[in-house]
């Protein structure tokens, strides 16, 4: 009998009381719970034959394919989402209660909010300390008395939650700053209802699609025009959450953009794209306030927009949450927010949170202080401090002697940052790990939004976490832990709500929206990277004499192997020493380079990285591609090296088929076409060059002829049309002058033209702008070419005029930057 099977027993799901019940002690309690497990139990079972294991591969399967990822502090590269196909299971009635719970903990957080940076009451009376609000890092002084004008600080808001042994629930941690976590609970239904099919409907779970809806309409009822324009700031591609980032962008339509792409003209804000300037209405910031305007808060952030705070403090945008909020979000705060709560809203909390002491009043010091073998220890402010370096809690008991006689030596120099928290105990959810089914301490983060009416509503469901250990609970996703989908399930099916996420039927669009000077820059250099990689890849396959199928003698001679060479040191993809070894060596060196620019390996990671500020724009599938690591290679066996190289080689050709069948032709990818002609047409100059030069001097350079077919991939052309070896004349008309050729010089080029001619001009006497002009121009030039006129010098000049036409796209349409600054920063 499998794990499956006996969770459907009856007689083991009561042995199991305290994993299928979370935890309750009481059957009253468990009984519900249980038989809601039990259902989900059995129709897991039925879609993998009774084998945990092979639901649980489906779901990790599903969720690569989604994309999903996210990053360990420290770590450099993304790990892949450690999603549990067991659902964390809860009943609606109980959920009704935790929703109460929630909005009213939202209300309370709004009214706390505007009365710190407004009247001040609730210090001045005497119910919270001044100290508790001015001694945070996160109090934003400016922000005193700058109301909103949309009435409210907070549209969104997320809490952490504990449901302890008994079945009640807790607030752990309340947030307002950023809300982590609601793009990873989407992502988690969406890989649960792939990998699940019916049993999700079959247990009348509720959609979470309504709460998008709200989210977005909510904000968007903060803005003055009927079609506002809200875009998601983030940090950056480098940031722990950035996929999530990336997922929630793409789902809610929104521009992902960063501070540079923003700016603030006469009071609003605009974002930069290749059409000019285009206002934004509202800003859902995912960074903290002290980064957002370096004019304003911290002079040092580059993470933020100059003259932010001017914008927003005029009504020129509306930033969710406001400027500040995050004030609140304090440990500190929670010793004072029950007794704020009637205070303030005339009520006792309905959700209390973790008994919390502040210890700078003395009689709460005393009393962590006499109980610490009983509490965690927190920061007050959330930041590290003296004896709690890393900024989180530490339970009291598994201090030493010397750490604890530290610790408290420390409060008693500066009280005021340190808490006392009571340690909370965790109810277990099951889950599936090896095949197995355990039980894990979970956590669950609930997330609450603002409608369009003003009024909050609340996620059905959230993200919950399951942790690796006893320890204190922890909202950061950490070595081991597990996150799960919440259903909160009803006895009678969902009602059904409208196909479209918008309140009503939109009016027709057309297009890509808008596209940031940023991404436009990315868009091209990932063309670009893209395509250098691939010529590298053919050269290697050359050299290897691997190119043509059918003649697996081929082999360049030293001559062409020389050109060939050279032309890896004047790329960059192996140093003038590796220039000197074996072929053989020269091609591992070549497919292995992470340090030189232009080695495959370097080159693939440059194009990830800068793939990464682009996931919202590109496919699953394609990203998928993007993402998958090369394989390993035997540098000293020149099989495996041609193994890897056809690897690569198919690996480009359904990149580029997936451009080529699923891309919106849109500006995004005509900045990827330019890219990739831009950096083909540069290739075969140089290529051309090296190779048309090498017969020069005696014989007709058959050999290096052929090997120049092979790297414009027309060979298979050549031989169709002439019943002769590689010459002269006819290969330089095929590779540089043929118009029907796509591998040709002159094809590339009249594709950047035909791109350029299309993109937004911001000349109002509507001339072609410079890049068009120059791309024009070097067409015309090659169109009437003939192919006895294509020397070695005028490839050359054609490539400097190719390297001009860059630098003019680049000023004309991208953010005015340093690109070394731009790689160095990649390459981190």
């Amino acid at each position: 009998m499998t794990d499956l099977d006996r969770a459907i027993a009856p007689g083991w799901l009561d042995g199991y009381a305290g994993v299928v019940a979370g935890g309750d002690l009481y059957a009253d309690a468990a009984e519900p719970v249980a038989a809601r497990w039990q259902a989900v139990a059995k129709g897991l079972s039925g879609l993998s034959d009774g084998d945990p294991s092979q639901l649980q591969d489906a779901v990790t399967r599903h969720a690569a394919e989604l994309g999903l990822a996210f990053r360990v502090a420290g770590d450099e590269d993304e790990r892949a989402w450690p999603l549990n196909v067991m659902p964390l299971v809860v009943g609606a009635e109980e959920w009704a209660e935790v929703e109460r719970g929630l909005i009213q903990r939202a209300t309370l957080l709004e009214r706390l909010t505007a009365d710190i940076y407004g009247d001040q009451r609730v210090v001045r009376d005497g119910h919270l300390p001044a100290a508790v609000v001015a001694g945070s890092p996160f109090f934003a002084r400016k922000m005193v008395g700058c109301n909103p004008e949309g009435g409210h600080f907070l549209n969104v808001y997320a809490a952490d939650l504990a449901r302890g042994p008994r079945g009640q629930w807790r607030v752990l941690q309340d947030r307002v700053r950023i809300m982590t976590g609601v793009g990873y609970a989407l992502e988690n239904r969406l890989a649960m209802t792939r990998t699940t099919g019916n049993v999700l409907g079959d247990s009348h779970a509720r959609r979470l699609s309504e709460f998008f809806t709200h989210l977005r309409d909510g904000m968007a009822a903060a803005c003055r025009r009927e079609q506002p324009r809200i875009a998601l700031l983030t940090p950056g591609p480098f940031n722990q959450t950035y996929p999530e980032q990336a997922h929630l962008a793409r789902y809610l339509g929104l521009p992902l953009v960063e501070g540079r792409d923003l700016s603030v003209v006469d009071g609003r804000l605009y974002i930069g794209t290749i059409a000019g300037p285009k206002r934004v209405d509202a800003l859902w910031r995912w960074i903290n306030t002290d980064a957002l305007d370096p004019l304003a808060f911290d002079a040092k952030s580059r993470l933020g927009v100059a003259n932010l705070f001017d914008a927003w403090s005029g009504g020129g945008v509306e930033l969710v949450n406001r400027a500040g909020a995050e004030v609140v979000e304090s440990p500190a705060f929670a010793a004072f927010l029950p007794r704020l709560c009637r205070i303030l809203l005339g009520e006792a909390p309905i959700l209390p949170n973790v008994a919390t002491w502040w210890c700078g009043q003395a009689a709460e010091r005393e009393i962590v202080a006499s109980r610490l073998d009983t509490l965690a220890l927190t920061p007050a402010f959330g930041r590290p401090v003296d004896g709690l370096p890393g900024a989180r809690a530490v339970a009291g008991n598994v201090l030493g002697d010397e750490a604890r006689e530290a610790l408290l030596q420390a409060m008693r120099r500066r009280p005021m940052d340190y808490c006392g928290q009571e340690i909370v105990h965790l109810s277990t959810t099951p889950a599936i790990i090896g095949g197995a089914i355990v039980p894990r301490p979970f956590t669950v983060r609930a997330f609450v939004a603002r409608a369009a009416d003003g009024n909050w509503t609340v996620m059905p469901g959230g993200f919950a976490r399951l942790a690796s250990t006893e320890g204190l609970p922890t909202s950061m996703m950490g070595d081991g832990d597990l996150s799960a989908d919440v259903w909160i399930v009803d006895d009678k099916p969902p009602a059904t709500i409208p196909v479209s996420r918008l309140a009503g039927e939109p009016p027709i669009s057309r297009g890509g929206g808008i596209l940031a000077s940023q991404a436009a820059d990315n868009l091209f250099w990932f063309g670009r990277y893209n395509e250098r990689a691939q010529t590298m890849v053919r050269i290697v396959r050359a050299i290897l004499g691997s190119s043509m199928e059918s003649d697996s003698s081929f082999g360049p001679d030293d001559t062409v192997l020389r050109c060939l060479s050279d032309l890896l040191v004047d790329w960059g993809a192996i140093s003038d020493a590796t220039a000197e070894l074996s072929p053989t060596r020269i091609c591992a060196k070549v497919l292995t380079e992470t340090k030189l620019p232009s080695g495959v390996a370097s080159l693939m990671r440059r194009r990830q990285q800068v793939g990464l500020s682009l996931r919202e724009r590109f496919a699953r599938d394609f990203w998928r591609i993007v993402s998958r690591p090369m394989p390993s290679i035997a540098v000293d066996r020149p099989q495996s090296m041609l193994s890897s190289a056809r690897w690569l080689t198919e690996h480009f050709s359904a990149l580029a088929g997936l451009v080529s069948e699923n891309m919106v032709r849109s500006a995004a990818w005509r900045f990827l076409e330019i890219g990739q002609r831009l950096e083909r047409a540069q290739a075969i100059c140089r290529i051309g060059r090296r190779l048309t030069g090498a017969g020069e001097g005696g014989g007709d350079g058959g050999e290096a002829l052929g090997v120049l077919l092979d790297l414009c991939d027309s060979q298979i052309i050549y031989r169709s049309r002439y019943l002769t070896v590689p010459m002269a004349n006819p290969v330089r008309d095929l590779v540089f002058l043929d118009a029907e050729n796509p591998r040709a010089l002159v094809y590339q080029v009249a594709d950047i033209v035909t791109h350029l001619a299309a993109l937004p001009s911001n000349r109002e006497d509507n001339l072609p702008e410079a890049p068009l002009r120059a791309a024009r121009a070097l067409l015309g030039e090659l169109q009437s070419a003939t192919a006895d006129e294509i020397t070695p010098e005028r490839l050359e000049a054609i490539e400097t005029s190719l390297l001009g036409l860059s630098d003019e796209i680049s000023a004309r349409y991208f953010v005015s930057f340093d690109r070394d600054d731009t790689q160095r920063m990649l390459l981190l």
